[in-house]
């Protein structure tokens, strides 16, 4: 679950989406870059947990929607300068977001924070931790007064661990995992941290009756059991 630290505020449009016209068409921006949450498969489209639940609640809220991709470092700048409607890329409901934008409830739990490292015998508190710039992450390792090194994207963090530029990152225990198991010269570190809320779909503040849309859409999944059982599909975390 991607957590941004908002370095910019930005207007949001007035204008809102005309959901009363039934050709209206909802935009959901996503990274398409941090697997299983979202990434971009051999067919060149977004795939992974959001992509399958947000195709999901479009569906039971009646909304036509379409994918688009977005940096993740610009990805709320973006969403308020009306780029796209609605943010689904793993990003966790903070009190310093909610400032300028407005989430719906969440759609996963929180998702503990692992360290991968070369050896299981690196502390963070005393090595250089790498971090996707601009999350909860790096964040959490500057309050502690450790060595940060930050990199735009994730795939870059996991380089600087390979490359023995960082001693670990850290990030989602759900990112690292595969990555860990794929590689036998990483290890995920017998430490865990558990930072940020729950996850949930990012939209402008004006946007209140796409809120509500969305809002009960994903209710009715908490509801029914499917929402669960794409949880543990993709494994994500605790079901709800």
């Amino acid at each position: 679950m991607k957590k941004l630290i908002l370095a910019t505020t930005a207007l949001a449009l007035s204008a809102g989406i005309a959901l009363a016209d039934g050709h209206s068409v909802v935009r959901l921006g996503t990274e398409g870059a941090y697997a299983p949450w979202n990434f971009i498969n051999d067919a060149g489209e977004v795939d992974g947990f959001e992509r399958e639940l947000g195709d999901e609640l479009c569906s039971r809220a009646e909304l036509t929607c379409e994918w688009v991709t977005n940096e993740w470092d610009s990805i709320i700048p973006n969403l308020v300068s009306g780029n796209y409607d609605a943010i689904m890329a793993g990003m966790s409901i903070t009190a310093e977001r909610d400032e300028v934008i407005d989430f719906t409830q969440n759609y996963s739990q929180p998702d503990p924070s692992s360290y991968l490292a070369k050896s299981a015998d690196v502390d963070p508190a005393t090595g250089v931790v790498a971090a996707q710039t601009n999350t909860i992450q790096a964040s959490f390792i500057a309050e502690k007064g450790w060595t940060l090194l930050e990199f735009a994207t994730p795939e870059e963090t996991i380089a600087a661990v390979r490359d023995g530029e960082a001693d670990a990152v850290l990030a989602d225990t759900s990112y690292l995992t595969p990555i860990a198991d794929e590689d036998a010269e990483l290890t995920l570190l017998d430490k865990n941290e558990l930072i940020g809320g729950g996850v949930g779909m990012g939209l402008r503040e004006s946007d209140t009756e796409l809120k509500a849309k969305f809002d009960a859409a994903i209710q009715s999944m908490k509801d029914d059991g499917s929402l669960n059982a794409l949880i543990e599909k993709w494994e994500i975390g605790e079901t709800f």
